[in-house]
Parts: C-alpha cells; structure tokens; sequence
C-alpha cells in the first residue's frame, strides 16, 4: 500500500501542446545520452555483452576443454567422450517492463517517481542501443496496457521515453504477475528484462521465480522517502491511490511515525531479501537522488559476478 498525500500530483494534461511534450522528452534524451556516453561508457557492454548463449553442435571431447561442457547422453551413446559447443548471440533484446500504476504518481521532491522511472528507463534504453540491442516496453498496471515490440535505434528508444512519460493508464492498482506472464509470452527468447516497480503488490513470487528461469531478470525498485518516514505536519489525509481509500493521521505522533517507518522499512527489506535469495542484483532508486551510483553499483556487482 502506497500513501500520498499533499506531495501528490496529477497526469499530465492530455491536450498539453506538442512543443512542450517534444521539450521535456529532448532535456531526458540529452541528459541521459550525457550518462550513458560519459558515465556508463562500456559498463552496459561489460555488464551483459555475451551472455547470451545459444548451441550450436557437439563434437568429440579435446584435451583442455571444459569437463562442465560434456553433453553425457551423446558420450554415453558413442562411449566416448562429446562436449556442447555454444556461440556468443551477437544481439541481444533488453525489455523495460514498467510499473505504470497509480502510485508512482507520489513524488514528495521536485520529481515524481514516474520522471525517475523515465530517465533511468531512458539510460537503460540508449546503453542498449549504443552495444546494437534491441529495446522492447511492456506498461502495465493491474493488467497489460502497452506493448512496444522491440526494436534498435535512437527514434526507437524516443517512442519508449514519450510511452513513459505520457502513457495514460486506465488501471490503477498493480498486477506483478499478469505483467510477468505476458513478458513470457510475448517474449520466447532469454532477454535481460528490467522489472521497473515501487512492488506495491502481493502473490506475485512464482511469477518472478518462473521469469527469473527464463529470462535475466533484474528488479528496478523506486521509492520515496516520504514513503518509509512521514515528517511531523500534524494532522494529514493520506490517499491510496491504487486502492481509492483516505485516511486521517496525526503525524504529530512520534510513537505512529516510528511504527509507520518499522513497519514500512521491514517490508522494504523483506522485499530486497526476497531478491538476493533468487540471486538477483536489484537496482535501489530514489526520488530526488542521483540514479547514476545505483546504476554504477549494479553494473560493477554484475561484472564482479562474470569474472568470478
């Protein structure tokens, strides 16, 4: 459950004027170009380049190759030793699939946690780009509501950034699962998918556990921190939006702040154990901070990871 109160914001107006729609997709295209050109040089291709790996036949088994490559029912056939040869796919298909729900309307700084999910979208989106990947969008809510197939280039990735920003949802609440069942879907080949969510939803872990087999699953969570500690401004209406409910606080309280922020910060944690015990390396995002050292931080961990 996601409160908001007086830090909440609307949609975008359906009629603003293109120039300014154009004007605020270009500022994220310079600003994100900027990080993956200057910061994220290379990190993106060490990170995921040759992962992808697809067999491409057997052959008799060679002094010094790897006894983990043996193919045992071709050996136990012929009665003597064959390995499995694989190659490196040369492209790979990254997918964004982004939590579109009414929550990631809060934003209790300067930007909403949907302008912090468009921009490091849009990063992802031109480092896949830049390595020759394709980008593919699934907007979701409580149920499927885009889908851009994938595809490569700089106008490409443009359409994903202005689908982020403007996209209207008709759902309000979160569907974890049904998004993640319709990625396996529409997505027959091994991807690198970025679950992008604040993960206000429950009965979803077979769903990402069944994912996580298929796919190279990484979770993207986005939060603010008026949403794991409310500040002391007397009494307050906080608004679900998923849910449509409102309820009356006294946030004066220092005993109800310390219980709210206990029990929100366990359930945060519990989600991000829930990530490292299904060995995913989870990107922690929040509103009004810097994404480039998280994103930093997660491409040196998988690095790290590839060459041990």
């Amino acid at each position: 459950m996601t409160w908001s109160g007086r830090f909440s914001n609307t949609y975008p107006c359906p009629d603003m004027i293109p120039a300014e729609l154009l004007k605020k997709i270009r500022r994220i295209q310079i600003y994100t170009s900027h990080m993956v050109n200057d910061v994220f040089a290379g990190q993106y291709h060490s990170a995921f380049k040759g992962r992808g790996m697809e067999f491409e036949e057997v052959r008799k088994y060679q002094v010094g190759d790897d006894v983990r490559t043996i193919d045992w029912n071709v050996t136990a056939r012929y009665g003597e030793p064959f390995v499995k040869l694989f190659r490196e796919e040369r492209e790979m298909t990254v997918m964004l699939l982004v939590d579109m729900s009414r929550s990631n309307l809060f934003g209790s700084h300067v930007q909403l946690k949907r302008e912090l999910v468009a921009e490091v979208c849009a990063t992802l989106a031109f480092s896949a780009i830049q390595n020759n990947d394709k980008v593919g969008l699934i907007c979701f809510t409580d149920e499927v509501e885009k889908f851009v197939l994938p595809k490569k280039g700089t106008s490409h990735v443009l359409r994903v950034i202005r689908e982020l920003l403007y996209h209207q949802p008709a759902g309000q609440g979160t569907n974890i699962a049904s998004a993640l069942e319709h990625l396996n879907r529409v997505t027959t080949r091994r991807a690198v998918v970025f679950l992008v969510s604040d993960f206000q939803d429950s009965d979803y872990e077979q769903a990402l556990r069944i994912a996580r087999r298929r796919h190279d699953l990484i979770p993207v969570t986005v939060t603010d921190r008026h949403e794991l500690e409310l500040p002391n401004v007397g009494l307050i209406e906080l608004y679900d939006a998923e849910a449509g409910q409102t309820v009356v606080v006294d946030t004066s309280s220092a005993r109800w702040r310390k219980e709210y922020k206990h029990a929100r910060q366990a359930e945060y944690d519990k989600l991000i154990q829930q990530f490292r015990r299904s060995n995913m390396d989870a990107i922690e995002l929040t509103t009004g901070h810097s994404f480039v050292e998280p994103l930093t931080r997660f491409f040196r961990a998988r690095r790290a990871r590839m060459a041990s």
